[in-house]
């Protein structure tokens, strides 16, 4: 049995990070303010404000095989590794690709944004924060360090709600119109978060160090659609609408409120949806059909509600709204 520390552990895939390492017989503490929920059963929390100077004090009397990090805040980042990386046989920290400044995405040799000179940052700055993160990890831990560059998570209980949003929009579109963004030449690529978490998981039980993105298969956003919309069994019509109506009409890409999530205009293509994923599949990441990740979302999205306020995404009001206009203008 190994001792594993989790800096964070109740959020999302921390929870399940915490998760799969405890059924994997490892003996799991978790350091986190505990605002996000509960630690999974047979976890070990320890609450701490990782704000405070004293937040690792709990934590020094003891060496830890591993210590997986997911912060994206340069100064806790610095500060965990300054009060516990001497005592962590091995460091994993769980970064992003967007630390990558443009197309060239490979794991070691891709050019990286100058880290972010500041302890915080907000999200405008996340990339620069994540590779600010990396350089950190990288400069106390060196070859003791894993650091994995997840792109796109999905899964169930996802509190972005982007991948979510199109099984819930097609399930409640039912036999009505769904609304959708224009869809050629644009391509996702979407990791389900209990694979990923299972991933990182094991490789940190190995000891493995390096870097490595952590992808879905490059998928067609026309292809998601049809997968969102046969899982919800929506006989509705597809209303694909064109760039310049949804800005027109205030609907943003990607994310975020008012927006038609995982969808970006023809302008910020570029090589977006095709990160190179080889390397972790050689060492042992496994994807689940993007079938099953839709199936589950779509039970999880029926048991949240479909019509709940979302993080990302249109109300059906909005929808429709935005579907008549369309359909207006077009008479």
């Amino acid at each position: 049995m190994s001792s594993v520390l989790i800096l964070g552990g109740t959020a999302w895939l921390g929870s399940h990070l915490a998760e799969f390492a405890q059924a994997s017989g490892h003996d799991v503490t978790c350091l986190a303010r505990g605002a996000s929920g509960a630690v999974p059963e047979g976890v070990r929390l320890v609450h701490a404000d990782r704000n405070s100077p004293t937040a690792y004090a709990p934590l020094t009397g003891r060496d830890w095989d591993a210590v997986i990090d997911l912060t994206w805040q340069p100064g806790f980042a610095a500060s965990a590794l300054d009060a516990l990386g001497e005592r962590a046989s091995h460091w994993t920290y769980v970064s992003s690709i967007s630390v990558y400044r443009g197309a060239d995405q490979q794991e070691l040799s891709g050019a990286v944004h100058d880290p972010w000179a500041g302890t915080s940052a907000t999200m405008e700055e996340y990339g620069q924060a994540k590779a600010a993160c990396e350089a950190s990890v990288s400069a106390m831990t060196g070859d003791r360090a894993l650091i994995v560059r997840p792109g796109l998570i999905g899964g169930p209980g996802d509190p972005s709600d982007r991948f979510g949003y199109w099984p819930a929009a097609f399930a409640r579109g039912g036999t009505g119109p769904v609304l959708a963004p224009p869809t050629a030449g644009r391509l996702t690529q979407t990791i389900d978060v209990r694979d990923l978490a299972a991933w990182v998981v094991a490789l940190t039980a190995e000891g493995r160090t390096g870097a490595f993105n952590a992808v879905g298969a490059t998928t067609t956003l026309a292809d998601v659609l049809d997968i969102a919309a046969a899982t919800a069994d929506c006989r509705g019509e597809r209303v694909e609408v064109d760039e310049a109506f949804l800005d027109e009409h205030g609907v943003g890409p990607w994310s975020g409120p008012r927006s038609l999530p995982l969808w970006l205009p023809s302008s910020d293509i570029g090589e977006f949806g095709a990160t190179p994923g080889a390397a972790a599949a050689d060492a042992g990441l496994v994807l689940r059909p993007l079938s099953e990740t839709t199936r589950d979302v779509l039970e999880d999205e029926r048991f949240r509600g479909l019509d709940r306020a979302r993080r990302a995404g249109l109300t059906r009001a909005e929808e429709r709204e935005l579907i008549d206009r369309w359909c207006a203008e077009r008479r």
